[in-house]
């Protein structure tokens, strides 16, 4: 026997398995960054959106295998066919507007076709277009102008911008001079002053309501909060060498907030009638308020701070008397946000309403006179959204999880019920995520339903019978397929108590092998404001499939603490953000490395951006006990330093010390593991100084940790570059590799 030969062949076989086995490396890398490009339009038939025309036809544009066609669909023939002739539509284009546009690509919009006419209205660019279908003669109606400033989301609500208001006769302008309400006559110019009480620190708004019959009037004080500036500093402009320093209007949990009084006038007899504010003196905003179209009284929603009570209060007009019609408490939080839904049924004399109060979201009735009429729907399932009440028929429509036991409890699917709780209606049960679209009168819908594992099918329906009429389209992935795409695993396992179910889904890389050790990363994103795992067919999942391909098992959960499911599930987040569903995750995950034992359920990493980056970052300041390496962007890291609205609402006000309990920052020494922070230096959505004060909580604790901050970019992941570090994190203290350099990756 040869042992030299003997010993060669060994170590050769060795050095094979640990080339094959081998994880982030470079030939990994080039495939996690053309993973996006390799899958990208490679399904095929899955339209988006289904346009109703007022005839109960209608058009869609189909991604098809050629480029994007333009299909119109009748209901009667049940048939659909090409809307135009893609090639001179294209050549139409090209002639009149001196473009280049392909016919497989023509991005036109807004679609208005006339049967009649034969003719086709639509968007191009910033055009309005007409188009002869007979001739393929275009001519220019419009031009479109471009409005992309929205503004900032956290800007405060200006009182006083409102320009004087107009009454309903249109005789008569009421308008606020000198903190108070004036009325001018258009005709003679002569005015006169309706309120006295009104002064700088307690003003009347410029938001003025008139009663429908123009005798009354409804405007409201405001004595002003406080005022809370946010401040950062642009580092590198683009337009000047010298830094900016910007700010933003931005309110943080515990700040004194306005508070509004409503007030009563009645314009001819100038009778100013005072409201008494008791059942609404605790404010975190007055909002919605409106007339009663008979004028005999107006009503207005009141949440209270610390959002354990929500009311809707109708104001008599003829002498002021405050009623509560509704009147919905919580002992933990009432999920205003997300859930509340009103409906005001013939000028209210009875108003739909959505409540939570049985331990499952549910639609009520009540009388015009706030008394409770009926629980509409019931059961251990959930109503997602009301989406239209046909008064006439005296039916709600309405979506809903959780309706079957042996589907996923957060697909999506669409019901209708009449007004007493009766005939119960599904307009969907195929096992998937649903998105329907009804025709105008309610007789048709589109019914599109996919799941992780399936893309997207198409169908038209009748609503009278809920069948199918026609398949409009059936998503095709056979090239998806073909490139090595692997589905994601829908996986279940038991929650914290031993009986609920808690849902994920598990990524495997292309490359996936049994036989080889994969640690995990979990993408994580526990805002108790939504549920957050994927229930529609995607090719591409951004933060997962890249990191997958780096021989990583990348999984995603909604633990506890998250919404639409039960009340109890959601309650576990109140005053208590540091939990994150964290005790169902651990669960799961060990569930699934039983059943899967490549999972290397001792090597786990985890990153997330927002509310997600303050779970990451609580992964090892409260969880190090199962997480070893974590990236958190953007996070808030303690719920005082963020926006007002979405911390009130499940950390609750006043301010006390589960604030402090739950933070990342004040908790910063318990810190175990590998940690990556990354922050956008102008970011306006969470203060960039929660992050800087988690870093000088670790200084001071004497704990490593990395650090990237971006200049110029605002609340993110950390685009191109977060990306590119979060990967090299992982790989170095997951796979325990260096990361090959960035010049031989991305070259």
């Amino acid at each position: 026997m040869n042992l030299k030969y003997t010993i060669s062949n060994t170590a050769i076989a060795f050095l094979c398995c640990l080339s094959i086995y081998s994880q982030g490396t470079l030939e990994e890398y080039k495939k996690a960054i053309a993973i996006d490009s390799l899958f990208k339009n490679k399904v095929f038939n899955t339209p988006e959106e289904f346009h109703w025309m007022p005839n109960n036809n209608f058009w869609y544009i189909n991604n098809s295998k050629q480029g994007k066609a333009y299909y119109l669909v009748n209901t009667k023939s049940l048939n659909q066919r090409l809307l135009f002739d893609h090639k001179r539509m294209a050549h139409a284009i090209n002639k009149t507007l001196q473009k280049h546009v392909s016919a497989e690509n023509l991005k036109i919009d807004d679609l208005h076709y006339s049967a009649n006419e034969n003719s086709l209205k639509f968007k191009f660019e910033n055009l309005v277009l007409s188009c002869n279908l007979n001739e393929y003669n275009l001519n220019v109606i419009d031009s479109i102008k471009n409005n992309e400033n929205r503004g900032y989301w956290g800007n405060r609500f200006d009182e006083t911008n409102n320009k004087p208001v107009l009454s309903p006769d249109k005789t008569r302008l009421a308008f606020i001079k000198n903190s108070n309400l004036y009325i001018r006559n258009i005709k003679n110019n002569e005015e006169f002053q309706l309120s006295y009480d009104g002064a700088l620190g307690n003003y009347y708004s410029s938001y003025i309501k008139w009663s429908p019959d123009g005798k009354k009037i409804m405007a409201y004080k405001v004595k002003p909060g406080v005022e809370h500036t946010l401040y950062f500093v642009e580092s590198s402009p683009e337009n000047q060498l010298q830094p900016k320093l910007q700010s933003r209007d931005y309110l943080k949990p515990g700040d004194e907030l306005p508070f509004k009084s409503p007030q009563l006038f009645i314009v001819d007899s100038k009778k100013h009638i005072k409201i008494p504010t008791e059942e609404f003196n605790s404010q975190f905003s007055i909002s919605d308020i409106h007339w009663r179209e008979d004028s005999r009284a107006f009503t207005f929603e009141y949440n209270q701070r610390g959002h354990q009570a929500y009311k809707i209060i109708e104001v008599d007009a003829s002498n002021g008397t405050v009623k509560v019609l509704v009147n919905e408490m919580s002992d933990t939080f009432i999920d205003y946000s997300s859930k509340k839904y009103r409906y005001d049924v013939a000028d209210g004399s009875s108003i739909i309403w959505t409540s939570e109060r049985d331990g499952w979201n549910h639609i009520y009735l009540y009388n015009g006179d706030g008394t409770l009429k009926k629980q509409v729907t019931k059961g251990k399932w959930v109503v997602r959204k009301v989406i239209h009440v046909d008064e006439e028929n005296k039916e709600i429509y309405f979506t809903a999880s959780g309706l079957d036991k042996n589907q996923d409890p957060y697909f999506i699917h669409y019901c209708k019920i009449d007004f007493e709780g009766k005939h119960l209606t599904r307009f969907t049960s195929e096992n998937g995520n649903h998105k329907v679209t009804f025709s105008k009168d309610y007789k048709y819908y589109v019914d599109q339903y996919s799941r992780v594992d399936m893309p997207a099918i198409s169908l038209l329906k009748s609503a009278k019978k809920q069948n199918t009429l026609l398949e409009i389209q059936k998503g095709d992935y056979k090239e998806l397929l073909k490139q090595g795409w692997k589905a994601p695993e829908v996986f279940k396992a038991k929650g914290r108590d031993g009986t609920t179910d808690i849902w994920g889904i598990i990524i495997r890389p292309t490359t996936f092998d049994p036989n080889r050790s994969y640690p995990i990363i979990e993408y994580i994103y526990a805002g108790p404001h939504d549920s957050f795992v994927p229930k529609d067919f995607h090719a591409y999942y951004w933060s997962m499939s890249s990191l997958a391909e780096l021989g990583f098992i990348v999984v995603q959960i909604d633990g506890m603490g998250t919404s639409n499911r039960s009340k109890a599930f959601h309650d576990v987040c109140w005053k208590n953000l540091r939990d994150g569903g964290f005790p169902d995750r651990k669960l799961w995950m060990k569930a699934a490395a039983k059943k899967y034992p490549y999972m290397n359920v001792d090597k786990v990493g985890i990153h997330g951006t927002s509310a997600g980056g303050q779970n990451a970052g609580a992964a090892l300041v409260f969880n190090s006990d199962f997480y070893d390496v974590a990236v958190s962007s953007c996070g808030c890291h303690d719920n005082r330093m963020d926006k007002i609205w979405w911390n009130e609402q499940f950390m609750g006000y006043p301010i006390g010390p589960h604030y402090e309990a739950c933070s990342n920052v004040v908790n910063a020494h318990q810190l175990k593991g590998n940690l990556m922070l990354i922050l956008g230096e102008i970011d306006d959505n969470v203060d960039p100084a929660s992050t800087m004060q988690f870093v000088n909580a670790l200084i001071k604790a004497n704990k490593d940790f990395e650090l990237v901050t971006i200049p110029g970019m605002g609340h993110s992941a950390g685009g191109s570059f977060g990306a590119r570090k979060r990967k090299d994190f992982f790989v170095k203290h997951l796979h325990g590799v260096t990361p090959p350099k960035w010049t031989e990756i991305y070259n």
